[in-house]
């Protein structure tokens, strides 16, 4: 894996941190891969339970190197090895935290779209230039930024391509909140903590049901209704129960 890609365990939370400071963490095929690798291997690996993903220095992302991004044989996203990390990132099991530490550009604003939680720094800033660069938006973004945040805005942001800094982002709904630049490591890993905590087998069932496609309501609620009967068979929820009633008896 390279060292451009710097991943960390530790009490089941599995950090990534983009290394590349010197180029505006601009990401390289190489680093792509060793994203998809490591998220990838969060999924099938039960130490983990909790993914975090944030940059170093001044910036989270720039987004792709232009010079290496040029040198692929495949041009469409779905050409390896961005398409296998932008794949990993949608596909991820595990619950995904970003900490937006400084610039977001391009792809360092689509996956965040694929996160669970999203916290920034006050400095941070967010772009999506593909229209500057005569191209389309990747990573699904096109479909999921307008559920997000609704058409107006995601066609503001796309559209135009213009930066805006963490307040707004926070306003429309693009991330949960903003922190001073010296707190953001300690959020991120504050948020990575309260969900490691709980029952793996409960964060994992909601993930799933939180980013399912939309169905009909009672089919929905079916869903739900199975995973709440198989969970509350299960060691976890019925030892955090038997607690409850044991505290509320005496």
């Amino acid at each position: 894996m390279t060292d451009q890609i710097v991943t960390t365990l530790k009490d089941g939370i599995l950090q990534i941190r983009i290394n590349r400071p010197e180029k505006k963490n601009a990401l390289t095929q190489d680093m792509y891969a060793a994203m998809a690798a490591a998220l990838s291997q969060a999924d099938e690996n039960a130490a983990v339970r909790v993914v975090t993903l944030t940059g170093t220095g001044d910036s989270f992302t720039s987004g792709n190197d232009v010079a290496d991004f040029l040198k692929r044989d495949d041009s469409s996203s779905d050409g390896r090895p961005v398409g296998a990390f932008l794949a990993a990132i949608a596909g991820t099991k595990k619950p995904l935290i970003a900490g937006v530490n400084g610039m977001a550009i391009g792809v360092g604003v689509t996956m965040l779209l694929h996160c669970d939680l999203v916290y920034a720094a006050e400095g941070a800033t967010f772009q999506l230039p593909f229209t500057n660069l005569g191209v389309v938006p990747e990573a699904a973004s096109s479909q999921l930024l307008p559920l997000m945040l609704g058409y107006r805005l995601a066609a503001e942001l796309m559209l135009l391509g213009e930066r805006i800094d963490a307040r707004r982002a926070f306003d429309i709904g693009l991330i949960n909140a903003v922190a001073p630049a010296s707190e953001l490591p300690a959020l991120v890993a504050a948020r990575a903590a309260a969900i490691s905590a709980k029952p793996a087998s409960s964060i994992l069932a909601t993930k799933a049901l939180l980013r399912r496609a939309p169905e009909p309501t009672l089919a929905r609620m079916s869903l739900e209704n199975a995973e709440f009967a198989r969970l509350l068979q299960s060691p976890e929820a019925r030892a955090i129960m038997q607690a409850f009633l044991d505290r509320r008896r005496a």
